[in-house]
């Protein structure tokens, strides 16, 4: 079984992704949870377009990606896993968790420092929050994310099959949590003791500052709860709060070309925690 999900690799990522991306669109049409303030198709041309480019860069820079870091790892006994005799199913599940824990952390840092905040405030610019919003980062800041998996993975020693399950479940979870997409309140309290929900993650898109400090989670939501860094509601409720930043508030901000220059204009502002 192992060996089958590491020699479709690309299939099972690529077909985990469209999957959840349609069944998300899908779902945010049939259940809305907030109106529009743009049409998809001023939008989605440029969120669309910013993932096409990003997986040429991550393929032209890193082609073995994380999973060959992971195998290098394997080969070479780097990592703590690698490093004492522990059982391949507590590997695989302790791998999953700690690098979910190290996403967070990493998530926390690019709102700390004022210069990585100028890279990620790119994800947080978008004036609506929907599904594609998930995949909306900047090239700049998926090469750093890159690089600080990869030494995650190095680190621990993942074995590659942990390092496939948590790639799988961080692309469907980002695109979960951004998905304009109504839960049931019920289920809402419930889930997102387990998995970071829509709801819960839209509040660290709110354009007010301490509301956009947290929530930092992508999938599992105990780190904001363990680390302070939780928020259960946007003070203005789901369909009264801003989406946004203050610097980027002009529909023409939403252009690729405009998206990609952001982190050289305008000044950080009052979002990077240390700024």
């Amino acid at each position: 079984m192992i060996e089958t999900v590491l020699n479709n690799e690309t299939a099972i990522r690529l077909g985990a992704f469209f999957g959840i991306l349609i069944i998300m669109i899908l779902w945010e049409a049939a259940a809305p949870r907030r109106t529009r303030s743009f049409s998809r198709w001023v939008r989605w041309p440029s969120n669309l377009g910013i993932v096409a480019l990003n997986t040429v860069v991550v393929r032209l820079l890193f082609p073995a990606a994380a999973v060959g870091v992971a195998w290098i790892a394997g080969e070479k006994g780097w990592g703590l896993f690698q490093s004492f005799d522990v059982p391949m199913a507590v590997a695989i599940v302790a791998s999953v968790v700690l690098l979910d824990f190290f996403i967070y952390l990493q998530h926390v840092l690019f709102h700390a420092v004022p210069g990585l905040w100028r890279l990620h405030r790119m994800h947080h610019a978008d004036l609506d929050f929907d599904v594609t919003t998930g995949a909306r980062f900047h090239p700049i800041e998926i090469v750093l994310s890159m690089i600080i998996k990869m030494g995650a993975i190095a680190a621990l020693g993942a074995p590659p099959i942990a390092v496939i399950i948590f790639e799988v479940l961080l692309n469907a979870t980002a695109m979960f949590n951004h998905a304009n997409a109504k839960l049931p309140l019920g289920v809402d309290r419930v889930l997102r003791l387990i998995l970071v929900t829509p709801d819960m993650h839209r509040v660290h898109h709110s354009v007010v500052v301490n509301e956009t400090n947290s929530n930092f989670g992508f999938n599992l939501p105990w780190w904001d709860r363990l680390f302070g860094t939780y928020r259960e509601q946007p003070a203005a409720g789901h369909e009264g709060m801003t989406i946004g930043i203050e610097q980027f508030r002009d529909g023409a901000d939403l252009r690729l070309d405009k998206m990609l220059v952001q982190p050289f204009r305008a000044d950080a502002g009052d979002y990077a925690i240390t700024g």
